[in-house]
């Protein structure tokens, strides 16, 4: 098993997929065609939501760990810009409007105090708030693996323990229905969504900056403002990070609505997202 477990056959996959309409039964099928002898013990004991949900956190996980050293990039090299600028006057503006002096090292640093607040957020989101499902059976309970252990408590326990170690994580949730609890998604993404708030911020005074004149993104020899004006200097780096900044805030409702609507111990609410 652990010699093929990257031959995965994906069009062998979608046949089956079409014909029993689940995804991970399809998986399944397909790895015991190529390993018959493995077909009755591979998925023995558990559920779909074993696979996905465990693999939806390992996802996750691996995820922060791409985002944050950038986003201590991100805040490393604006805290050069501030020292390098610190010095430099600039007016500064409220309500849009002319009010004192100030520097564009003072107005970078409050672009940093954000995104270190964002850091604290996330670190904290990735080491405390997420947690692995763990080895829970088909509907919390753990009763298919206490079957399979014939009835040893201590058994169950410490597959869980050590399923978990081995996929990475240090806790788990101790308790669960079939799938782990919504309000993990969104304890997850709310972090997420005050960084995409900073970013739009960030890059917001960025765009009133280049209409004043004051700051410009970089522009290639090539590249040109407009098909009609090809001397516009348009911020366009920041209206993209704007663009993508507002998809991600107008996601925070959706693990509310999906956690609200978890029947009991499970529903198919969440198979879309």
């Amino acid at each position: 098993m652990k010699t093929n477990l990257e031959r995965i056959d994906f069009e062998t996959a979608a046949k089956f997929e079409s014909k029993l309409r689940h995804d991970v039964m399809a998986h399944i099928q397909t790895f015991g065609e190529l390993l018959p002898k493995a077909s009755g013990i591979v998925h023995l004991g558990a559920t779909s939501c074993f696979v996905t949900d465990n693999a939806e956190l390992i996802a996750i996980r691996d995820a922060f760990e791409i985002l944050l050293p950038k986003l201590a990039s991100v805040i490393s090299n604006l805290s050069e810009f501030a020292m390098k600028h610190k010095d430099l006057p600039t007016l500064e503006l409220t309500h849009l409007q002319p009010a004192q002096p100030t520097t564009v090292g003072k107005r970078a640093c409050l672009w940093i105090q954000d995104l270190v607040l964002d850091l604290r957020a996330l670190e904290h989101a990735s080491k405390e708030q997420l947690v692995f499902r763990g080895v829970k059976g088909t509907t919390g309970t753990q009763a298919s693996f206490l079957e399979l252990f014939k009835g040893d408590h201590d058994k169950v326990k410490a597959l869980d323990k050590r399923v978990t170690e081995l996929c990475g994580f240090k806790s788990l949730l101790k308790i669960c229905g079939q799938t782990y609890s919504r309000k993990v998604d969104f304890q997850l993404l709310c972090p997420l969504v005050g960084l995409a708030s900073s970013v739009h911020k960030i890059c917001t005074d960025i765009r009133i900056l280049a209409s004043r004149k004051e700051i410009e993104e970089p522009f290639e020899q090539s590249q040109v403002g407009s098909s009609a004006m090809p001397y516009k200097r348009n911020p366009m780096r920041s209206e993209r990070a704007c663009s993508l900044s507002k998809l991600l805030m107008n996601m925070i409702g959706n693990p509310l609505a999906v956690h609200a609507t978890q029947w009991m111990e499970r529903t198919l609410d969440d198979s879309a997202n």
